[in-house]
This record gives structure tokens, sequence and C-alpha cells, in this order.
């Protein structure tokens, strides 16, 4: 089993992406590693230049990136961690399956329609064509499982289309298909102060998310103030579902308590916000003050950070090379 997934490193990661994304990636690493597989993490930082980019803040955030996978309890030791940049194969068999790849197939990405919008001529060349490198960042590894949220399963067909030409159009029998590794557990945390919403860096209220790097009294504070409703919890998770706030507060417990969100129901059921916040506010620091604490000792010793996406890239490009260099000679590239 190889499972491979990328991140875009964007700065400041809130609860929404440790608990819906991060969280997920250690209990995988901590699996696969059991079973004898391998996990392989990469920033993509490639893929962030699709659109406009400041230099020196790429280069800062794909080391906090790091530092914040390695602080949630990423092991470079269990799992292979590397920047996309740093394994030239990446780019180099995206290129290859540009041929492969077909105009239509892209055209029909939902995220292309929603990205560019209106403005598809003034659109990236890359933001069109970045479903062929996400298809080459799985396959140049061969690939068996790719965690994939509801926005990337289409794009995981694509990189499953193209291998599947691929071996047809060459007679090979390189690329196998890689399954979608879909996690139950992983939730989808919310603004706390818009049930609606999903929990964003973007949104202008600090107080919308709970930032990894928030201290113990922030935290408290934050979820002091999160909206709620005046009911109390209800005796069903049912019955949650006409109330977006209540609902959230429940998730994100069961999520850092590694609960079902029924079983919080069951413990808190008529008692009030008065009652639940506190708890679930002790509860969140006591999980994020260790990573905080790890987060910013990182921070501190930003080349260690670095060496390790360099160690991990080795070992990237170990595995990658191989499939590389059987793709060029496939399509008649090694004379």
């Amino acid at each position: 089993m190889r499972v491979v997934s990328g991140i875009q490193p964007t700065g400041n990661l809130h609860l929404g992406n440790y608990l819906g994304a991060i969280k997920q990636w250690v209990a995988m690493q901590d699996a696969v590693a059991a079973q004898g597989g391998e996990c392989l993490f990469f920033l993509a930082d490639l893929h962030a230049l699709t659109q406009p980019v400041i230099a020196a803040e790429l280069a800062a955030n794909t080391i906090d990136m790091a530092a914040t996978l390695i602080a949630c309890g990423i092991d470079p030791a269990k799992a292979i961690l590397f920047n996309q940049a740093r394994v030239p194969a990446h780019s180099e068999l995206a290129w290859i399956l540009g041929g492969t790849a077909r105009m239509g197939w892209l055209n029909r990405m939902t995220q292309w329609k929603d990205k560019a919008g209106k403005n598809r001529e003034g659109a990236s060349v890359g933001l069109f064509t970045y479903p062929v490198l996400q298809a080459a960042d799985v396959l140049v590894y061969q690939a068996t499982h790719v965690p994939v949220g509801e926005d990337q399963k289409q794009h995981l067909e694509l990189a499953r289309d193209i291998a599947t030409k691929f071996n047809a159009d060459f007679a090979v029998e390189l690329f196998p298909l890689p399954e979608p590794l879909v996690s139950e557990a992983a939730p989808r945390i919310m603004s706390l102060r818009d049930g609606s919403a999903k929990m964003s860096k973007s949104d202008p209220s600090d107080a919308s998310r709970i930032n990894l790097i928030d201290d113990d009294d922030a935290i408290a504070q934050k979820i002091k103030k999160a909206k709620t409703d005046p009911e109390p919890l209800p005796e069903s998770l049912e019955a949650l579902a006409q109330r977006p706030e209540a609902r959230n507060l429940v998730t994100i417990y069961a999520a850092l308590a590694d609960e079902r969100p029924e079983a919080v129901i069951a413990r808190f059921a008529g008692q009030g916000f008065g009652s639940f916040k506190p708890a679930l506010a002790d509860l969140a620091v006591a999980v994020l003050a260790p990573i905080r604490s790890r987060l910013l000792a990182l921070r501190e010793d930003r080349a260690a950070v670095a060496r390790a996406l360099v160690t991990g890239a080795e070992r990237a490009e170990a595995i990658a090379r191989p499939t590389l260099l059987a793709a060029q000679a496939a399509v008649g590239l090694q004379v």
C-alpha cells in the first residue's frame, strides 16, 4: 500500500485544517506504516504557482507548513515528507502526461470553472493544466491510494483516466489505478461565527476560527464567544439538524476527543452552552497546547525543518525516478 497526498503551503493553519485533514494524515501514517506500506506527504509548492505569488512568502510558508505538519504528528521517520519542487520527476512526468490528457477532460474540471470564472482568458495556463500535474504527483509514485475530499474526487478520476489511456496507448502496464481513500472520521469544521460557512483563514474575523498558534486564553475566549442558540443540547444528533452552530461545536468536541458526536450528545444532553462551552474550551486547550508548543519550537529551528524536507525529497526521488524513466522509455524519449 502506498498512499500519496499533497497540501498547498499556506500560512497560519487553523483548527479546521487540523481536524479535517492533518489529523487524518497522522492516523493514516501510523496505520499504513503498521501494515508495511508507505505514506508520502508533500507540500504542493508547484501548485501554488497557479495563482500570483510573492516568492519570499511562498518559501516561508513552505517551511511553516512543514513545521506545522511535524508539530501535529507527521513523523518524517514514518512518512516521507517533502516539498514537491525538490523532486523534478513531478514536473517531468506532468509534461509527458500532458500528451495523454485531453482538452475536453480539463475543460470539464469543476474547479477550473469555479476558479477561472468568467475571466478564463485571463487565467493562467497552470490553473487549467494543474490537474495533469496532480495526476503526475500520484502516478509517479505508483500510488495505490489517495486521500480525497469531495472537491478532489473529480481530479482523482482524471488521474485514473490518464493512467488508463497512457497504459493503453503505449501498450504498457506502468501505472496502477489509484483508489480513493475517504476517511469517514474527517469532520467538516465550520466557522465559530456562522455555522453555514466553513472555517477559513480568509474570513476577516479572527474570532471565526481557532488558529493553531492561538494561546490558551485566546482559544477559551473564542469558544466562549462562539455563536450558539438559547436551547440546551438535545438528546439526539438529529435534533441538531436545524441548529448549525450548535452542531458545529458538538462536531469539534467529538473530533478533539476522538468520539462519535452521538456519544457527546449523550453526555451533555439537557445542558446549556454555559456548561458545554467551558468543557469544550478545556478540551481544545489540552489538545492544541502541545501542538502549539512544538510548532513554536520548530519555527525557531527552520534549518532543521528544511533539512527534513531535503531528506524526504531524496527518499521520494528514489521512488519516483524508475517510474519516470519507464514513462520516458515508453514514449521513446530514451535513445
